[in-house]
């Protein structure tokens, strides 16, 4: 195979895994925060043990979502150097400064607070161990902030002069916020959200079938599902907003993403077909007329670019057009579970017990739903870039290193098999905690927060189990 197309698939491999962890951490430490909050607030004592058993849980999957993310993070950043070195070469004045950024800044401030929100309750104040718990997260925050700066500068490069080659920045204002910058931000920490608001419903609905957390599990199913059924509609708009401003400054993204080859006024809107890049033409073609030129122009005779006016210089057909279905037809399925289920929880009064069994193994089965969603998401956005690395002016073949493709495919296949083994790992713990009972949790927290730093304890012993 090509070594230039192993190494962007070695690369996709890398951030598709990699996006995972972070698509859980930036939304979950502010639920952590809230349920932190709540725990002080909360005056029947056992309102408030639901809301600290909520905390506690929440942490442990917090702390290994982290860690994850970093390990994931670091491969990623490697590659820079292993599979893509022209990149930093002819765009390291602004990408070297963005991620250094992203260290000092965010990593620093999550790395430095996390020891403390994990370790720290009971042995510190409880005005401390919320602030610290408030730094993690906006530090996650700040985080996908910095990346998101340097991905959308990608996607829409502005403030910048090439110089010999080189991209040398004239505004740092303009290179971060860049014309597709606020839309991409707004649409990843949403996508974050509902990554996590569908977390929270699936791990409470599994515990609920289980018996291992009900006093905790009834309250963060509601949350999960209220955050699910209120900021898909706000999703869904953004994401239009997000459309319109790719139209302006990537066209042939939009055109790959439709399906439309040729340009058309009263374009159809293709809900089914398969791209034929050779050919160029879609083979049974399921679309509604007009309706693309409705929504991209907001009027049913707009004219909308086809890939043909583009030449060689767009994306791959095939990839765009289906992850994009994929997004739209999973967040359209997370809709109607997110609003099916808040409604039946209220109208039972959010008496959990009453909940059809049916619909606790829907909502665990929709678990990791985001996951895809988010995951079809950018491969619409950084598939949809090529054949540029930077839109428009720097080509992703320009920038590749000298290495041979079977050494590329010998590391690719190892990185798939790590993965994969990774999240079936990640998945296997989750269920593992879901299952272990509030008073195990309480006990192991106890321990922790009366046993000195570096003291080594006895194993926790419940019913005959280690």
């Amino acid at each position: 195979m090509d070594p230039i197309l192993l190494a962007r698939m070695q690369f996709a491999a890398n951030i598709t895994f990699h996006i995972l962890f972070p698509a859980i951490s930036i939304a979950l430490g502010w639920l952590l925060l809230f349920f932190r909050w709540r725990y002080l607030r909360a005056a029947a004592a056992d309102v408030k043990q639901a809301w600290l058993n909520a905390y506690r849980f929440y942490t442990k999957v917090f702390a290994l979502t982290f860690a994850l993310g970093v390990v994931s993070g670091v491969t990623m950043s490697f590659q820079f150097g292993t599979n893509w070195p022209g990149f930093m070469e002819r765009a390291g004045d602004v990408a070297g400064p963005l991620l250094a950024y992203e260290v000092l800044t965010a990593f620093f401030l999550e790395a430095g607070f996390l020891g403390v929100m994990l370790f720290g309750h009971g042995k510190v104040s409880e005005r401390v161990h919320l602030w610290s718990t408030f730094f993690v997260a906006f530090g996650t925050t700040l985080s996908a902030f910095w990346i998101l700066a340097l991905n959308s500068w990608m996607q829409t490069p502005t403030g910048h002069t090439v110089v010999d080659g080189r991209f040398v920045v004239d505004s740092w204002l303009q290179v971060i916020f860049n014309p597709s910058f606020p839309y991409r931000l707004t649409h990843m920490l949403l996508a974050s959200t509902l990554t996590c608001a569908f977390l929270l419903s699936g791990l409470s609905a599994w515990q609920l079938l289980k018996g291992s957390a009900r006093g905790s599990a009834a309250k963060v199913l509601r949350v999960g599902l209220t955050l699910g059924a209120v900021l898909i509609p706000v999703q869904i708009f953004v994401g239009d907003q997000h459309g319109l401003n790719t139209l302006e400054h990537q066209p042939q993204k939009i055109a790959a993403m439709e399906g439309l080859w040729q340009t058309t006024r009263g374009a159809p809107l293709v809900l089914f077909a398969i791209p034929d890049g050779d050919k160029r033409e879609n083979r049974f073609e399921i679309a509604i007329p007009k309706l693309a030129s409705l929504i991209l122009g907001h009027d049913l005779d707009a004219e909308v670019k086809g890939l043909n006016d583009f030449r060689d210089l767009h994306p791959p057909v095939f990839a765009v057009f289906w992850s994009f279905r994929v997004m739209v037809g999973v967040g359209v399925l997370m809709l109607a579970t997110s609003w099916l289920g808040w409604w039946l929880y209220r109208r039972r009064g959010w008496q959990a017990e009453q909940l059809p069994r049916p619909l606790l193994w829907w909502l665990a089965a929709m678990t990791f739903s985001g996951w895809v969603a988010t995951v079809a998401g950018w491969w619409v956005t950084e598939i949809g870039r090529q054949p540029f690395i930077i839109h428009g002016l720097l080509r992703t073949a320009d920038i590749a290193s000298q290495v041979s493709a079977p050494m590329i495919g010998l590391t690719l296949t190892l990185y798939v098999v790590l993965y994969l083994l990774l999240v079936a790992a990640y998945v296997a713990v989750l269920k593992y905690m879901a299952e272990k009972s509030e008073e195990l949790l309480a006990t192991e927290a106890a321990e922790r927060a009366t046993t000195p730093p570096g003291a080594i304890t006895a194993p926790v012993v419940q019913e005959g189990r280690t």
